[in-house]
């Protein structure tokens, strides 16, 4: 080739190369960390000396550690064997800290678990694009107040995905997203938590195809006052299981979550925009579905308390509300024939745009008109509240961005 024709293939040689160069780093390495002696200095080496595209393979067995893992470097992934096969051992850790603590970008953690750490199972604050798949974190001595609080627990990311993860015995919540947005928590089971599933000050979620049982409330989406980010809301809760919710509250006094009720299948607090959907909601004591205003006293001149346009499609109910646990049961049992219809209302809306059932739907209503009020004061009645408008939500624009749905396409 000569002149300009070569010049020109010269030059788009050139950007090719760069651009193929910038989206694989060249010096992406494969560092592999095996269980056994040292495992704990061998293994946080190698997350300090990763670099950005580095996979850090974790190899079969249980990983004996004795303090908390930290990860600040963007675009690493850490793979085990697998959720049974891999095992990262916190039994023995002195600190009272997080398992495994994540502050960088595009980070993907998969394929191996946690075990009794003293504080949080994997936490990542501030780290966008984040992926989170096929992790288990378990407390094995069961439910205990003296259980970390979360098990999965990103915070204040743009991007999350959590799927097919699975966590038991979390004094707190599970899998918890908070002050976050762009978010999907699919395909996973939590059980045996205060809060199964819990999506709090977040926008832009879908919560489906999760199974919560065996938790004190099951999914939980709440708007608090007082935090960094603030607004909540947009959130689709379709086609998960909820049933057996029924784990007797074991939260540290003080926290949040230990208000929930046991039996509460899904709570909606303080949030808008909230669709469920296509849930299938058994066995939940207190109530299938709860929504409600938020009850404390706030300072916060940016919050707002009211549940707003909460809408309760189609769902499968059944054998909810058989021994809920709320003041005068027994008399709201006899009133209703023995078990509380599937949806409870505190009845609190701002102007007309509260909550929607979907017809057919058994609901009642504590009757209440502001947020606080003391629920001796209410007037308990069956539900009526107007239908849902018929549109379809549409999910396209919320949820997970599909650039992390590409990194777990095997």
């Amino acid at each position: 080739m000569h002149g300009e024709k070569g010049e020109e293939f010269m030059t788009r040689f050139l950007i090719g190369a760069a651009s193929l160069a910038l989206a694989t780093p060249a010096w992406a390495e494969t560092i592999t960390v095996e269980a056994g002696e040292g495992a704990q200095e061998r293994l946080q080496e190698a997350l300090i000396l990763a670099e950005p595209g580095d996979e850090i393979v974790l190899g079969v067995g249980r990983f004996m550690l004795t303090d908390g893992l930290s990860l600040d470097v963007d675009g690493v992934t850490v793979r085990g064997a697998g959720m049974d096969a891999t095992v990262l051992d916190f039994g023995g850790q002195q600190g009272s800290g997080e398992g495994f603590l994540i502050t960088s970008d595009d980070v993907t953690v998969r394929d191996f678990a946690l075990e009794n750490p003293k504080g949080d199972g994997v936490k990542s604050k501030g780290a966008d694009n984040i992926v989170y798949y096929r992790v288990r974190v378990t407390w094995t001595d069961g439910p205990k107040a003296s259980n970390g609080a979360y098990g999965i627990y990103p915070v204040e990311s743009t991007g999350v995905l959590v799927d097919g993860v699975k966590v038991s015995g979390a004094s707190d919540a599970g899998i918890y997203v908070g002050q976050s947005s762009k978010i999907t928590v699919r395909n996973s089971i939590a059980e045996a938590n205060v809060a199964g599933i819990e999506i709090e000050n977040s926008r832009d979620a879908i919560v489906e195809n999760n199974i919560t049982t065996r938790n004190t409330g099951g999914i939980l989406v709440f708007d608090l006052p007082d935090l960094p980010v603030m607004g909540g809301g947009n959130v689709i809760i379709r086609r998960n299981l909820v049933v057996a919710n029924d784990e007797p509250n074991f939260a540290p006094p003080g926290n949040i979550v230990a208000s929930v009720r046991r039996g509460t299948g899904i709570l909606v607090m303080a949030n808008e925009d909230v669709l469920i959907e296509g849930n299938i909601v058994t066995n939940n004591p207190t109530a299938g579905a709860m929504v409600i205003a938020y009850t404390q006293p706030f300072e916060d001149e940016r919050y707002n308390p009211y549940a707003r346009n909460v809408v309760i499609g189609s769902n499968v109910f059944a054998d909810n509300g058989t021994d809920p646990q709320l003041d005068a049961a027994e008399q709201l049992l006899a009133a209703f024939g023995g078990a509380l219809p599937p949806v409870l209302w505190d009845g609190i809306a701002e102007g007309d745009t509260g909550l929607r059932v979907a017809p057919r739907t058994g609901g009642w209503t504590l009757g209440l008109s502001e947020p606080g009020q003391d629920l001796a004061s209410g007037s308990p009645a069956p539900l009526d509240v107007p239908e849902p408008l018929g549109d379809t939500r549409d999910d396209t624009s919320i949820g997970a961005p599909a650039a992390l749905l590409q990194r777990i396409v095997p």
